[in-house]
């Protein structure tokens, strides 16, 4: 089967996407995504998109998003930037401002074009949940915020929180790329976390300035994870650790986090196109 596709990035967080529209898709959306994403026999991704007609009336077109080991999620924040960029570009979506359908619920982006093509987008990503039961987290409080674990006899003081899917933050005085690599699948995996957790190290420089490393749920380390850097940011903001305007440097560039006063934050970042093609599908 020939699928077309094409290959995007953001902030080298990359991803396949595809429009619903243009083939005869398999019903396994799953098994297409694990043999596309992988590196060696594949395109190659963190994750796939689908394209989709919205069911809500409200969203001018719907997001079904695959992390790389073929698990359905229900958002990703760099690569809600790149599938705006991909609507708008391919005139799926023909105004800047519009809203997208997720399976984190309604989300709006706004698109900054340059010739006609989208170069940056503002995702309005809402407020961050802090219920345990939403996370979801196995534990008997209002929040699981500055908790205390310990892996293989190191503690960690950890936070944990839902910005469309749950993300776990550790603040560190150093960003070690092997620890995060050793200790993010297993914090990941921790039976507390009944569906596992999305593992962020970061690292405060100032008061508008944060460096992040992150351990995605279903596709490993990762140069850049969007909800992880707004999940850090809006933890900062609530332990008094920065201000309402941050700039986050990950591995793959740099993000820009605000927050109202009510809670409601912002990720702004750029979204690229590195190639379009064919791809074959073993029946």
């Amino acid at each position: 089967m020939k699928i077309p596709f094409k290959k995007m990035h953001g902030t080298g967080n990359d991803f396949i996407v595809i429009n619903y529209n243009d083939f005869p898709y398999p019903k396994d959306f799953s098994r297409l995504a694990i043999e596309a994403c992988h590196r060696n026999f594949g395109i190659g991704g963190d994750g796939m998109m689908i394209v989709a007609s919205p069911e809500d009336k409200n969203a001018s077109v719907k997001m079904i998003y695959f992390n790389r080991d073929g698990s359905l999620a229900s958002m990703c924040g760099n690569g809600i930037r790149c599938f705006a960029k991909y609507v708008y570009d391919e005139k799926i979506v023909k105004k800047e401002i519009f809203k997208i359908q997720t399976k984190a619920g309604l989300l709006t982006v706004n698109t900054k074009t340059a010739d006609g093509k989208v170069s940056f987008v503002k995702v309005y990503m809402g407020k961050m949940l802090l219920k345990p039961e939403a996370i979801p987290v196995a534990y008997n409080g209002d929040n699981y915020i500055n908790k205390k674990i310990v892996v293989e006899g190191r503690e960690f003081q950890i936070s944990s929180v839902l910005m469309g899917v749950p993300h776990t933050i550790i603040f560190t005085e150093e960003l070690n790329d092997e620890a995060v690599k050793h200790f993010g699948p297993i914090i990941e995996g921790l039976e507390i976390f009944p569906e596992k957790t999305n593992v962020n190290f970061a690292k405060i420089h100032n008061r508008a300035a944060i460096s992040v490393k992150t351990w995605e749920r279903g596709a490993g380390y990762t140069l850049a994870c969007g909800t992880g850097v707004t999940s850090v940011c809006g933890v900062a903001y609530l332990l008094g650790m920065v201000d309402n305007w941050i700039e986050v440097t990950i591995d793959g560039g740099k993000l820009f986090i605000s927050i109202s006063n009510d809670g409601n934050m912002e990720m702004e970042g750029p979204a690229e196109t590195i190639c379009e093609g064919i791809y074959y599908l073993k029946n």
